[in-house]
């Protein structure tokens, strides 16, 4: 809704944009809770939208300065302000959004964060989270992002091929974080949010087909490796969760409720990124995620996940797969020397750090895999996570 809100008056009016979907989902949440959930929520979100939209024009500011000037200039008289909430003009306004805030004139980090915020919808703290800092420093960079964006009249015109390419490495990365969020969820309330996956990929597929002022597709290979990971991962969604919410671990995962479908369609969006020959972390982590669609548990398959942990690490560091690495690392050479690579890395306020040591140390050492167990719990934020942790521990107290 902000995105088509801006669409039609501007990213200049961003905030403007923003205050009128929170009276919208406050609008929704007051009527909702007397009347009922319309047959149409979304239908009823946007036309909503749309109406506060149009009475705010007629009477702020805004209105006045903005677009009413620009009528006057342009010859109109009298013309009543539309906004098209057509399903193409949403999905074209998303798009052209989320390629405007990535604008190379506001730095990455600033960039990826607007994104997460504008168009993923994503918390203050979600977004500290994902990007491993502070929510003060969020605000910043959401303040001073909106600012430059404003003071450098970006406008939400489609790029060329060579802005599109400047922009594309900040979008991959919000719709890699989006999905993430969805897949293994922050919040307190879910761990999986299965919405979110499928958002990032219909925005990820977009990208995909995306054609610049030249009229042809845009090709490159890490939009096709991102799809590929997206499906590779989505196709284990249901299996991660059992009938009564809880957390079911790779290793006790029923592979018969994986989505061949989906698995398939990553196969086809791999080989499209193998054609391009562009290797980036995506086709990397896809591949690695293509190794865990295999039913089968051997020496092969574990050599290929860490040769694949390797080459990532030395491609793109990153503290998570280095500690995924760790694991693989185990299944191939054993607990013993993975408790070494794991330990060097020292993450010492990160639930997977503790999580994973207290597995690599089961039946090494059961006190010290308790200790970890225990950390691990203490820092879990959900509780699916503390009763995975819990069965955990009342397992290597028995033993």
């Amino acid at each position: 809704m902000v995105a088509l809100i801006c669409s039609r008056f501007g990213i200049d009016q961003i905030d403007v944009a923003e205050d009128i979907v929170s009276e919208t989902f406050l609008a929704a949440a007051e009527t909702w809770g007397l009347k009922g959930v319309p047959d149409n929520p979304v239908g009823w979100l946007y036309r909503v939208a749309r109406n506060n939209t149009l009475n705010g024009l007629k009477h702020e500011r805004v209105f006045r300065q903005k677009v009413k000037g620009e009528l006057v200039r342009g010859g109109v008289s009298r013309v009543e302000p539309e906004l098209d909430i057509s399903p193409e003009n949403i999905t074209d306004s998303q798009l052209r959004m989320l390629l405007a805030v990535c604008h190379p004139c506001i730095p990455v980090e600033a960039q990826v964060s607007l994104a997460l915020r504008v168009l993923c919808g994503f918390t203050i703290d979600e977004i500290a989270q994902a990007l491993l800092t502070t929510k003060a420093n969020v605000n910043k960079r959401l303040f001073r992002a909106k600012e430059k964006l404003r003071s450098s009249g970006v406008t939400l015109t489609l790029p060329d091929d060579t802005g599109m390419n400047e922009r594309l490495d900040a979008v991959l990365l919000s719709l890699y974080l989006l999905f993430n969020e969805g897949y293994y969820s922050a919040g307190p309330d879910k761990l999986l949010r299965k919405d979110l996956c499928l958002e990032a990929m219909r925005l990820t597929y977009l990208l995909s087909d995306y054609r610049g002022a030249s009229g042809r597709v845009v090709v490159r290979g890490d939009i096709y490796s991102l799809l590929a990971l997206m499906c590779f991962q989505a196709s284990r969604l249901d299996a991660r969760v059992d009938e009564a919410g809880g957390l079911v671990l790779y290793e006790q995962q029923d592979s018969g409720r994986w989505d061949t479908e989906l698995i398939n369609r990553g196969n086809s969006f791999f080989i499209k990124a193998c054609d391009t020959g562009l290797l980036s972390r995506y086709q990397l982590e896809a591949a690695i995620a293509w190794w865990h669609t295999h039913h089968r548990d051997g020496r092969e398959k574990w050599e290929n996940i860490l040769m694949l942990y390797n080459r990532l690490l030395l491609l793109e560091y990153s503290p998570i797969a280095a500690l995924n690495r760790a694991y693989a690392y185990a299944r191939v050479y054993g607990k013993e020397k993975a408790i070494k690579e794991a330990e060097g890395l020292q993450l010492e306020d990160n639930l997977f750090y503790h999580s994973l040591l207290g597995e690599l140390y089961m039946g090494v050492d059961d006190r010290a895999a308790i200790v970890h167990f225990e950390r691990a719990l203490a820092l879990a934020s959900t509780e699916a996570e503390r009763a995975v942790l819990a069965g955990k521990l009342v397992a290597v107290r028995r033993s």
